[in-house]
């Protein structure tokens, strides 16, 4: 499976499970330790767990390995080496605005490019 196809699957996980404002954040020429991130919404610590729930348990048999997790009740990230999942309640995504961060990486990886 190709990255994006990858990328698909799990957009559409977390989509059918009622995860919300779902983005995905292209890296592959930024400096950084993963070439894609996805970031979506839950709707509560539980909805955090059972989204992380529902992906170990569809994206596994379809031959993902999960490396690393970091696992609380208001914010779930998933390695999977070349993509990282942040699963996160509304207050801490905000919070963090890990959207601004990864904005600016690509932003910068654009202005690179151009140099």
């Amino acid at each position: 499976m190709t990255i994006e196809e990858r990328i698909e699957s799990i957009v559409k996980i977390l989509d059918e499970k009622k995860a919300e404002e779902i983005e995905v954040f292209n890296l592959d020429n930024a400096d950084y330790i993963a070439d894609r991130v996805v970031i979506a919404n839950s709707l509560n610590p539980k909805h955090t767990q059972a989204l992380f729930d529902h992906l170990k348990e569809e994206l596994r048999p379809k031959g993902e390995t999960f490396l690393h997790s970091d696992v609380s009740d208001e914010w779930i990230v998933a390695d999977l080496g070349d993509i990282l999942i942040h699963i996160m309640i509304p207050e801490y995504r905000q919070r963090y605005s890990l959207e601004t961060f990864l904005s600016e990486l690509v932003e910068n990886q654009q202005k690179n490019k151009e140099a």
